[in-house]
């Protein structure tokens, strides 16, 4: 009898982080030895998309996708590792630098990833999203009837309409619209400061909202709040002569039993694919069934824009303390004016307002209102990349960072409109 001892058969590897450099991610390789034990492995970039083609990767659960700024640069290769690891049913965990952009996180997140996590790690972070994303599918939910069949047309309402227009890209206007519709239908409806300042009657309804986004190209209200875009909105814009309330309802979506939106077409389309006439109906229609009308707006002008001007109660248009605002609202500013449009109805938001002890950043607010010779009414504070990470979620800001300085300050901008609204249909009654 041989005095030879067996060996046991190695472990599968059954997690493989995937980086430029895994010595970058110190953190990342003690919680996955913590976590995993030796039945993980580590992958280049480069080496990822061949290695799923072995045979050593049918016992793979999860990929550990880690990168920072640097790797920014290979997104679309990430992008097809994402893709690959999805079709083989392997789940992606994103373990993102603190200096990654949130646009590269969302489409990360778009292609196929599973969890994300900040790098440097949480105490805990990773364990938890393995565990996450490791969980066995819930039950199928029994099915529920959709909202936009509940959902009925009043055609009794004569709704207050307020567009946002960022006058640059990433000053925050989409964020605006979404948070200030999803506060204004909140309000009166728990404890929030909201609701005890501007609840009028005991056992009052809370404010119908509607959210528009007409930014058809590139609108992400969807995003935002985790809806789906359906075709119906798609047929809907096509044929605006044959909308009615019903057919309006019907192509709406509802978040949280709350507010109702129309999100962005699923497919690009021209942003001249409607006429000024269809913007009309489409705004008349929401505002006689709703008491709010919130629109995100592309930020190009074009033809139906002074539909939406003329039809819009207030204006927001948001801008930061930076050139490409200053030159683009000087722009927008002498274009109204030359064709005698409404330009008093624009109200300006300044997002990322510098601190209140930042003395300096008064002085620069004041130099750039006084230069571009408008008022700055509203200023919002940073609420820093937690809020982008949180529209990343799909969850409003009163849900995921209900005591961020950003939510802060939409909070009483809602209230501050609710309230005035409610004023004047008080002296108007």
């Amino acid at each position: 009898m041989s005095g030879a001892m067996l060996q046991p058969e190695p472990q599968p590897i059954t997690a493989c982080t995937v980086s430029r450099d895994v010595q970058n991610f110190d953190l990342l390789i003690e919680d996955m030895e913590s976590c995993m034990g030796e039945s993980w492995g580590d992958l280049g970039f480069e080496d990822t998309l061949a290695f799923l083609e072995q045979p050593e990767a049918r016992d793979l659960e999860f990929l550990a996708i880690a990168m920072d700024e640097e790797d920014e640069t290979d997104v679309g290769l990430i992008v097809d590792i994402v893709r690959a690891a999805k079709d083989k049913s392997i789940r992606i965990i994103l373990v993102i630098g603190e200096e990654v952009s949130p646009t590269t996180l969302h489409t990360l997140m778009r292609e196929g990833g599973d969890e994300f996590v900040p790098y440097p790690l949480p105490e805990g972070e990773l364990a938890g999203a393995i565990d996450r994303v490791m969980a066995p599918p819930p039950p199928p939910a029994a099915p529920t009837q959709d909202v936009t069949t509940t959902l009925k047309a009043t055609n009794d309402r004569s709704g207050v309409v307020i567009p946002v227009h960022g006058m640059a890209g990433g000053t925050g206007a989409t964020t605006l619209a979404v948070n200030l519709a999803w506060e204004l239908a909140r309000i009166g409806t728990d404890g929030s400061k909201a609701g005890k300042k501007t609840k009028d009657k005991a056992g009052e309804k809370p404010p119908q909202v509607c959210l528009i986004d007409l930014d058809f190209q590139f609108g992400s209200t969807s995003t935002f709040l985790d809806l789906p875009r359906r075709e119906a909105v798609f047929e809907l814009l096509q044929d605006t002569e044959a909308m009615d309330s019903e057919s309006f309802m019907q192509a709406l979506q509802g978040y949280e039993d709350k507010l109702h939106v129309l999100t962005a077409p699923t497919d690009l389309i021209p942003l001249d694919l409607v006429a000024p006439a269809d913007i009309e109906r489409l705004i008349e229609t929401a505002r006689i069934n709703f008491d709010y009308v919130i629109i995100d707006m592309p930020k190009t002008f074009v033809e139906w824009t002074e539909t939406v001007l003329n039809a819009a109660h207030v204006y927001f248009a948001t801008l930061e303390l930076d050139m490409r605002s200053a030159q683009n609202t000087l722009r927008v500013k002498r274009a109204l004016q030359a064709e005698q449009l409404p330009f008093d109805k624009l109200r300006f938001v300044l997002n990322r307002a510098p601190k209140f002890t930042d003395l300096s950043g008064k002085s620069r607010i004041k130099r750039l209102s006084e230069s571009l010779g408008i008022s700055i009414e509203v200023q919002m504070s940073d609420g820093g990349r937690p809020v982008a990470q949180t529209a990343d979620h799909g969850v409003p800001l009163a849900e995921g960072l209900p005591k961020n300085p950003l939510r802060k300050e939409i909070l009483k901008l809602a209230t501050s409109v609710h309230a005035h609204n409610v004023a004047d249909d008080a002296a108007t009654g």
